[in-house]
């Protein structure tokens, strides 16, 4: 079986659970050979001390039509980031799309904690997870996806830049976090542009991540039950919706018209008419800003 991505490359750094791994998923569902990164393997689990690996990832990637690769990669570590992008390059002579995903602050940041409350180690701890590792991969990764013309970089965020422009994010750190990954896809793609790549930034919606599920007391299968606690968790989305965002822009020829710009699951569900595995559109930054903020009753009516 062949699909639009077949004989493309992707890199999806930090793709062991969450949206990486949807990322991951849907590009190898189009096709694509994905390299996989992350700390948590069968054999060794990061500070998260969760049970999803890198190694379960691929594996899923590769039954759903493409090829999933597992690297372990610390992508705080130079070295390590430089080596694979190194075996990439011997393996495939090509990167294609290079997804920037590495988060890793869940357990690091406190709700409405101002800077001079907030934990310091925690917080600058986040700033390197969520920014430096970015920063780190672009740098050894690029020159790969520039040796052929028409790769594409996405900048995984939360919030769009409209959203997170007028609106404050959990806590100093947090903010300032999501906020430079949104800033990162614009210099990338002054960068990347003029060179024949295109950098986008994106974010999921209220995303049904593994641990947004066990936070619930839910699975994907029953996780309409959390809507008692939670109302307007009826927004919310699985982590595949925004991997078909990305492989949609992956498959665009005219993907450059969204060079710098910051982009959502929910719009791009419109621009290409792909759904949620549910066959459903959900379009939870709309909503955000025209129900839940407010405060007003959850109804999902007219934004899934």
């Amino acid at each position: 079986m062949t699909g639009p991505l077949t004989g493309k490359v992707a890199l999806v750094a930090g793709a062991s659970r969450g949206a990486g791994r949807g990322i991951a998923v849907e590009l190898g569902a189009a096709g694509a050979t994905v390299y996989v990164t992350g700390r948590t393997t069968r054999h060794q689990r990061s500070e998260y001390d969760r049970p999803e690996t890198i190694e379960d990832t691929a594996d899923l990637v590769t039954a759903a039509g493409g090829r999933g690769v597992a690297v372990p990669t610390d992508h705080l570590d130079p070295a390590a980031v430089r080596a694979l992008v190194d075996r990439i390059a011997a393996e495939q002579d090509r990167l294609d799309v290079l997804v920037n995903d590495v988060w890793g602050g869940e357990k690091l940041f406190q709700w409405d904690t101002p800077v001079w409350e907030h934990d310091l180690d925690n917080g600058l701890r986040l700033l390197r997870l969520a920014v430096e590792t970015h920063a780190v991969t672009s740098h050894h990764a690029l020159p790969l996806l520039l040796r052929r013309p028409g790769g594409l970089v996405v900048e995984m965020t939360d919030g769009t830049a409209e959203y997170n422009r007028d609106t404050y994010r959990v806590n100093f750190f947090y903010d300032l976090a999501k906020a430079s990954v949104l800033r990162m896809a614009f210099a990338l793609g002054h960068e990347l542009g003029p060179r024949g790549a295109t950098a986008v930034a994106l974010t999921p919606g209220w995303l049904r991540s593994e641990m947004m599920l066990e936070t619930f007391g839910v699975r994907e299968d029953n996780w309409r039950d959390a809507l008692e606690k939670e109302p307007h968790f009826a927004i919310s989305e699985t982590p595949r919706y925004v991997g078909r965002a990305v492989a949609a822009l992956a498959v665009d020829p005219d993907v450059a018209r969204f060079n710098g710009h910051s982009l959502s699951s929910g719009g791009l569900a419109r621009e290409y008419g792909f759904t949620d595995l549910d066959g459903s559109r959900p379009d939870a930054w709309r909503y955000l800003v025209e129900v839940q903020d407010p405060g007003r009753p959850a109804d999902t009516t007219g934004y899934r």
